[in-house]
């Protein structure tokens, strides 16, 4: 992290906790307006005049597609059609970003690098010169899914039926944006692993050193996200994709889910399922999320993202495989 940018967040009360969170004093009120520093993401930049063909030949969107005013999800998958990482492709003028997972960002590196050889192409972490933040504003309307707008900084509207954006920007834009929505426009500062919560209340499936390599892309509904291409030719992990995507439905599927616990289910934790009499391993926790509401209605409330078994009539009797069998609740989500 930017250390001007860390000094800025020190001087608004903000506190850094275990894992990289950034906490900020604890709010009684609900607000329809809330600023989040973003820790658990970070950019890959990818840049030269190769770049395109590059990441063309390696990730499940069509780069052709991806321009300055309209970004995608993507995967990065192995050979056998295994999604290593998930990101949110943006493209500059002279490069393209890629945002993903902080703890992937290195892996993901080294394995790009593979395929460069002789190619005109710079892999840079730019963690410490790029900010994060999240911006949520229930009181106006969304514009389109991924639009991008980059006057000076760079949005990307996260859905269409909230206004959810978020920024990227350096250090010293980063502060002057986060000075003016809370002096000025009435945004409220929120901890950074609730933006997360939104993420995974979006569908948005980030994936952890745990979940790496464990899914192939539709099983993470990308296909209904719009971050895989069955037309643009071939990439590594395209064979197995494609044939996923022809032959007809995956079998096992992405979905939010809910449950109650003082403790937030690690990723890769198994999901058992009762509902035909005899317990079974049937799903994956992809990546979880505590909201820190304190109504009593959410104390204590995960959301998460679950990676089930295709089930046609799709009846379940879910709950952790935990000491106390915590049960677990499916939802519904859209971007």
């Amino acid at each position: 992290m930017n250390q001007n940018w860390k000094n800025f967040l020190n001087s608004v009360k903000a506190s850094f906790e275990y894992n990289d969170v950034i906490a900020f004093p604890t709010r009684s009120n609900h607000y329809e307006k809330l600023i989040y520093p973003i820790t658990q993401l970070a950019v890959l930049t990818v840049s030269g005049k190769d770049a395109a063909k590059l990441l063309q030949g390696q990730i499940t969107c069509n780069i052709n597609d991806i321009n300055e005013t309209k970004s995608s999800l993507g995967a990065l998958c192995n050979p056998k059609g295994r999604t290593i990482t998930t990101f949110l492709l943006i493209k500059t003028t002279d490069a393209f970003l890629m945002v993903l997972p902080k703890e992937l960002l290195e892996s993901v590196k080294k394995r790009l690098q593979m395929y460069i050889l002789r190619s005109a192409v710079t892999l840079t972490d730019s963690s410490e010169t790029l900010c994060l933040i999240g911006l949520s504003d229930s009181t106006t309307q969304p514009t389109g899914l991924f639009a991008t707008s980059q006057p000076g900084i760079i949005s990307i509207n996260l859905s269409t039926n909230k206004n959810r954006q978020l920024v990227i920007a350096d250090a010293d834009k980063a502060i002057e944006l986060w000075s003016k929505r809370v002096d000025n426009e009435d945004y409220h500062p929120e901890n950074s692993d609730q933006w997360l919560f939104q993420d995974i209340v979006s569908g948005i499936p980030w994936l952890t050193t745990e979940t790496s390599e464990e899914f192939i892309p539709q099983m993470l509904n990308l296909d209904q996200l719009g971050a895989i291409s069955f037309n643009k030719g071939c990439y590594t992990g395209q064979e197995i994709i494609a044939r996923t995507h022809y032959l007809g439905k995956t079998k096992r599927t992405l979905y939010l889910a809910e449950c109650h616990s003082a403790f937030t289910p690690k990723p890769n934790s198994t999901i058992i399922d009762n509902s035909s009499g005899i317990q079974e391993n049937i799903g994956k926790v992809l990546i979880a999320q505590k909201s820190t509401t304190v109504t009593p209605l959410e104390l204590n409330k995960i959301k998460m993202l679950i990676v089930l078994q295709a089930n046609e009539n799709e009846t379940y009797n879910l709950a952790l495989n935990d000491d106390n069998h915590t049960k677990i609740n499916l939802l519904t989500t859209s971007l």
